[in-house]
């Protein structure tokens, strides 16, 4: 696993929705203030916090760090998976390797084998072959 500097101070998402600690804190804050929260984003009845365009900038920047070192943190994930997986096959390809050339090797030792039969085999059937004819001979006599 790749580890780094970084990762001690990653935060990760409750539930991968993309949102910050602060602005899962700030919605759970809402829901337990029994307040309804109207639909509209008017200041009338929201008790929603404004910001100074500077703050949401900055928020906004925070928010979008957070979400490009999420991005890296799975990045390295899939890379490490990835790279795990290849390391995997390829000992599972050379296993496969090494069967293959035993059993090729075993095949050569068979087919050799069999060649010799079929030799002695035919040699056999000759003997035989003269030993009829010699039979027969010594028979028409």
């Amino acid at each position: 696993m790749f580890l780094s500097q970084e990762a001690d101070q990653f935060q990760l998402p409750v539930n991968e929705t993309g949102f910050t600690r602060e602005e899962l804190e700030e919605l759970l804050s809402f829901l337990k203030s029994n307040e309804p929260v109207s639909p509209n984003s008017g200041s009338e009845g929201s008790t929603r916090a404004v910001y100074s365009p500077d703050e949401r900038k900055k928020r906004r920047m925070k928010s979008n760090r957070e979400s490009a070192r999420r991005s890296r943190w799975r990045k390295r994930m899939h890379l490490e998976n990835i790279t795990d997986e290849v390391n995997r096959l390829s000992v599972e390809n050379q296993q496969l390797k090494n069967r293959l050339s035993t059993v090729i090797n075993q095949y050569h030792i068979v087919w050799r084998e069999n060649e010799q039969l079929r030799s002695e085999s035919e040699a056999l059937w000759a003997k035989l072959l003269d030993l009829y004819w010699t039979l027969a001979t010594m028979q028409s006599r």
